[in-house]
């Protein structure tokens, strides 16, 4: 089934050879400007915040940007795209036969986040125990067979880690020769951390001669901010110093999820120090939140003025600092 073709160096902006620095940089400015909450247009920045951040995941992923990078002579095919053969196999994109029939179907998602195009080259689409083997008396006799397992990836906020919501997720799947869409209600639980599994108990492929339907499993993939980084329940910040700042010493704010907290640099701050702000990162599943830990950058000005010059060139003379002592 051809899906729309989305070319994510054109949404970062970014040419075909961009380093990962400057597609960073790139979702960073383009994150800031359509995260939902800041834009005033929200429906149209929350669309478009899905699709700056699924172009990030797969260009700041090496292992996906060379996937997709190697779709080669294919890699545009009008406004349409169809992966090459054995492409499903390849990047974890599924489809499965039918009993008997020697018709493939798929499975499709919606309102998890990501595109169909996404979930066709990098998404799992089925796993589990599969068609049983039924031997030699196939055709006599039917034994009930539970139904496979469906399982696919859903864009989580940190927001909505941070408080939990509820989400209409869709799911087109086979019926005979047409196909339906089904749609539940998937509660994002506060805590949820990166691959985490949410399952939709008897919403996967339906059993067989009586047998109970699989599970849905959706793949909790958090969405990239453009402040902070996530490491287990912790959110990561980076600050950047005046250099008189990290030498004296300073109080500075800070941004955190729910907003912002004042906090000390003390004196000889080094750059790279991380500094722990207790009980502002994401909740746990215990109630506990983890930790905002702040790491120190220091910044230099790229220009001076001939005044600044001069005070800078009195420092130099008079300091006894010698970093490389």
């Amino acid at each position: 089934m051809p899906v729309q073709y989305k070319d994510y160096y054109e949404i970062l902006g970014v040419p075909r050879g961009a380093s990962d620095a400057e597609i960073k940089k790139a979702f960073r400015k383009l994150a800031r400007e359509y995260h939902p909450d800041v834009a005033k247009d929200k429906k149209r920045a929350e669309e478009k915040f899905k699709e700056i951040n699924e172009a990030y995941e797969v260009l700041s992923d090496p292992a996906k940007r060379k996937k997709y990078d190697e779709l080669g002579a294919d890699w545009k095919s009008g406004a349409e795209f169809r992966p090459p053969p054995g492409w499903e196999s390849f990047s974890g994109g599924q489809t499965f036969r039918g009993r008997g029939s020697g018709q493939e179907f798929e499975f499709h998602f919606g309102g998890t986040g990501f595109s169909d195009f996404f979930e066709q080259l990098f998404g799992s689409r089925m796993h589990g125990t599969g068609f049983g083997s039924r031997g030699a008396f196939a055709e006599e006799e039917e034994f009930a067979e539970r139904g496979r397992d469906i399982e696919g990836d859903i864009m989580v906020t940190l927001e909505e880690a941070m408080r939990g919501s509820v989400r209409s997720v869709s799911v087109r799947r086979p019926a005979g020769r047409s196909v339906k869409t089904e749609t539940y209600q998937v509660r994002i639980p506060p805590g949820v951390t990166e691959g985490q599994k949410l399952r939709v108990a008897g919403r996967g492929e339906a059993g067989s001669s009586g047998g109970e339907a699989g599970d849905l499993y959706l793949r909790v993939r958090l969405a990239r901010h453009p402040d902070f980084e996530v490491e287990g329940h912790n959110l990561i910040y980076e600050a950047e110093l005046a250099p008189w700042e990290a030498v004296l010493g300073a109080e500075i704010s800070v941004p955190a999820l729910d907003g912002r907290v004042n906090i000390k640099i003390p004196p000889g701050t080094q750059s790279g120090q991380k500094l722990r702000v207790r009980g502002r990162g994401l909740p746990t599943h215990g109630g506990v939140r983890g930790d905002l830990l702040v790491v120190t950058q220091i910044a230099v000005p790229a220009r001076v003025s001939d005044a600044e010059r001069k005070l800078w060139e009195q420092l130099a003379r008079e300091s006894r600092f010698n970093p490389r002592d």
